[in-house]
């Protein structure tokens, strides 16, 4: 699932002319079409993998998530297991139907979108989760195994988001070994676990995580080969602050409302101008976003693979 990347073209004073997207959208699509086939055979030795999704309220925005999974689920033959309930769902109420997916033979794996109303324990929700259904790969447990294995396969879902920068990267052949990644944002869907996927032997980066708390960002950001910006605030990476041929990962996402329309619109942590800086850069929306619902699916597929050679 590979492609060679063209080399982009620099100008007289170093600079690129102009970065190659990391085109979230098409990679995701390769890695769908793969699914695809490996769900047909697993159909065809009587296992039919489910993604189960629990939602709690109606939060715009994670009404149409979870309906983009589902439209996914049925793209690569996934069977779809929705559970859906109202904003006002007690803690006891919510652990009740998750045991029910955990019991469930016909759930492969799921998730509980977040985030959840105010009044419920989200992290006590978490883990409350099997870890073998974990499909966001977020589980304690499966972040602890994270952690303490270096050098040999894992074999527990791995996080979605920092898989899906992870293999986005590798499918345009960028490769990471010695490169310095400047990752800006310290929450746990990418933040915190990304520097854990990127210092692997098989990988081997160098990860700088830098946060609210730390100063002179701009000196850190100046320094990196690879920018995730994963902090969720609206344009906070000033371009200028980058080294010429930056590979640029737009993780973060600000969603803001017109008042006239009711639309939504979606604004990455990057500045405009980071096409005239970087070499390759992920845009926002249409970079990572896909790739973070694919491997949703591969985490869900995988398990059910790996089930059936148990």
């Amino acid at each position: 699932m590979t492609q060679t990347p063209a080399a982009p073209q620099n100008d007289d004073a170093g600079a690129p002319a102009g970065a190659r997207v990391l085109d979230g959208k098409a990679t995701a699509k390769a890695l769908k079409a793969d699914l695809t086939d490996r769900v047909a055979a697993l159909k065809a030795r009587g296992i039919t993998p489910g993604l189960g999704t629990v939602l709690v309220g109606a939060d715009p925005g994670s009404q149409s998530y979870v309906a983009g999974k589902h439209r996914d689920c049925a793209e690569v033959g996934i069977n779809s297991i929705q559970v859906e309930l109202p904003a006002e769902t007690t803690q006891e109420q919510l652990l009740t139907e998750i045991e029910k997916l955990n019991t469930d033979p016909a759930c492969t794996g799921y998730i509980v979108q977040l985030p959840l109303p105010k009044h419920l324990d989200t992290q006590k929700v978490l883990e409350a989760i099997s870890p073998e259904k974990d499909a966001d790969g977020l589980h304690p447990m499966n972040l602890g195994r994270l952690v303490a294995n270096v050098n040999d396969e894992i074999s527990t879902p791995l996080p979605c988001t920092p898989k899906g920068c992870v293999d986005l990267l590798d499918h345009y052949e960028l490769d990471m070994r010695g490169k310095h990644v400047v990752v800006v944002g310290r929450g746990v869907t990418i933040g915190r676990p990304i520097g854990l996927l990127l210092t692997r032997r098989e990988i081997n980066a160098t990860v700088t995580l830098c946060h609210t708390g730390t100063e002179d960002l701009p000196a850190h950001l100046g320094s990196a080969d690879v920018v995730v910006a994963a902090a969720g605030v609206k344009h906070m990476i000033d371009p200028a602050d980058l080294k010429p041929g930056v590979i640029a990962l737009d993780v973060g996402v600000t969603r803001e409302v017109n008042p006239e329309t009711g639309k939504a619109k979606i604004y990455g942590d990057f500045a405009p101008g980071i096409e005239a800086v970087a070499s390759w850069y992920s845009p926002n929306p249409g970079g990572v976003g896909p790739m973070t619902r694919a491997e949703l699916l591969a985490n869900v597929v995988l398990t059910a693979e790996r089930a059936l050679s148990e």
